[in-house]
């Protein structure tokens, strides 16, 4: 059986290119041109995602972490125009599996597809691929999340997120209740390398708090000083 690959470029002489290349080379190629038709379409079953990092509505690294947010497992290969180490690092720390600089050789792009392939296992059972198809938002609680549109829902209405609060936002309901580091949220909300200063991470913080609070919610993210924070 073919393995599906969601290819996700904006660049339509380099989309054609991929399309015909990984039908080539044996693969089962779906086109989707930015960031937001890759979140509608990885509702189906695919098997991996190429995804360039510079679309044209989103950074290919927030629509990975996006998945990521929705329950998609498979393996992601980002293409990107930059070389830099810290580039590669944001990928990575974002949920890709692999990264490729532009430009490449299609031949290489075919051998660590494969290579995710193999690493990522077996496909899922067509229940827990119909499952994570389903799975357009996460629900904590009196919270849903919806990646498509980077935005909450708290006691019932909706909060509109920048990228870097979503980030932030996810990790603390995911703990559900437990305790985040300030480590742990630097890295979620920001790429390896970036330089945040504590105050950054205050600030969106409190942004979020302020959200959460003009939506009604009776949940805020508290700190132990020193430490961490929690959605209480």
């Amino acid at each position: 059986m073919e393995s599906r690959i969601l290819v996700v470029e904006d660049d339509h002489p380099l989309r054609d290119v991929l399309l015909r290349g990984l039908r080539e080379e044996g693969f089962a190629p779906v086109p989707a041109p930015d960031g937001a038709g890759a979140i509608r379409l990885a509702r189906e079953r695919f098997d991996a995602v190429v995804l360039d990092v510079g679309l044209p509505d989103a950074d290919g690294r927030d629509v990975c972490q996006a998945l990521r947010a929705s329950g998609f497992t498979a393996p992601v290969i980002f293409l990107t125009a930059h070389h830099h180490l810290t580039d590669r690092l944001s990928g990575f720390s974002a949920g890709g599996d692999d990264y490729l600089a532009k430009p490449f050789h299609l031949a290489e792009l075919a051998a660590r597809l494969r290579a995710a392939l193999r690493r990522a296992g077996p496909p899922p059972t067509t229940s827990a691929a119909t499952a994570t198809a389903t799975a357009t938002a996460t629900t904590t609680g009196d919270f849903v999340l919806d990646p498509a549109r980077f935005t909450c829902t708290a006691a019932g209405n909706p909060v509109h997120l920048t990228p870097t609060e979503f980030r932030l936002l996810a990790p603390l309901l995911a703990a559900a209740g437990a305790l985040v580091s300030r480590r742990a949220l630097l890295r979620a909300g920001w790429p390896e390398g970036a330089q945040v200063s504590d105050n950054t991470l205050d600030q969106h913080l409190s942004r979020l708090r302020r959200k959460l609070r003009t939506a009604g919610s009776e949940r805020t993210i508290t700190t132990t000083r020193g430490i961490g924070h929690r959605l209480a």
